[in-house]
C-alpha cells in the first residue's frame, strides 16, 4: 500500500485513549479530525529515544506556535496500548495540548501505508516517524521519515508549512 500523500483523505479507523476523567475510550479517527486543521503525528514505539527526547517534546513545546497558526488539536498516535500511552502521557506533565492515542494493532498505521517492520530489532510492526497536518480529513502536509529517522517530521516542520 502506498503512504498516505499530500491531497489524500485520511482513512477512517478506531484508536484508544484515556480521557481527562481516566475513562478508556474508543473512538474514530474522522470523529476526532473531521471540520478541524489538526496535526497527527506518529512514532515508532513509547518510551524509544527519539520519540521520548525529541519528538514528543517538541510537539509539546510549540503546541502554542501551532494553536496560534490555527491549529485546533495535537494528536499523537503510536503502535502500542493505550495503557501504554496513557504512562508515557504522564512522563509529560506540562503537556496540555497533545493527546496520546493507541494503534496496538497497528490497523490505523496499515491503512496509513505507514509501517515500518522492526521485527529483526525484536520490536514488530511499528509506525513510520511522520507529522501531517491534516485540514478537514485532507492531507495538506505529509512529512514521512525513512526508518527510524528523525530529519522532517518535527514540530518545526510543521509550523514551517504552515
Amino acid at each position: 500500500m502506498a503512504p498516505i500523500a499530500v491531497g489524500d483523505s485520511l482513512p477512517e479507523g478506531t484508536v484508544a485513549y484515556f480521557d481527562e476523567n481516566d475513562q478508556l475510550q474508543q473512538a474514530s479517527v474522522h470523529s476526532l479530525v473531521a471540520g478541524k486543521k489538526v496535526v497527527l503525528f506518529g512514532v515508532p514505539g513509547a518510551f524509544t529515544p527519539t520519540c521520548s527526547t525529541k519528538h514528543v517534546p517538541g510537539f509539546i513545546e510549540k503546541s502554542g506556535d501551532l494553536k496560534a497558526k490555527g491549529v485546533n488539536d495535537i494528536l499523537l498516535i503510536s503502535v502500542n496500548d493505550p495503557f501504554v500511552m496513557k504512562a508515557w502521557s504522564k512522563t509529560y506533565p506540562e503537556n496540555k495540548d497533545v493527546k496520546f492515542l493507541a494503534d496496538g494493532s497497528a490497523a490505523y498505521t496499515h491503512a496509513l501505508g505507514l509501517e515500518l517492520d522492526l521485527s529483526e530489532k525484536g520490536l514488530g510492526i511499528r509506525s513510520k516517524r511522520f507529522a501531517l497536518l491534516v485540514d478537514n480529513l485532507k492531507v495538506v502536509v505529509a512529512n514521512i521519515e525513512s526508518g527510524g529517522e528523525f530529519t522532517v517530521s518535527s514540530a518545526e516542520d510543521i509550523l514551517k508549512a504552515l
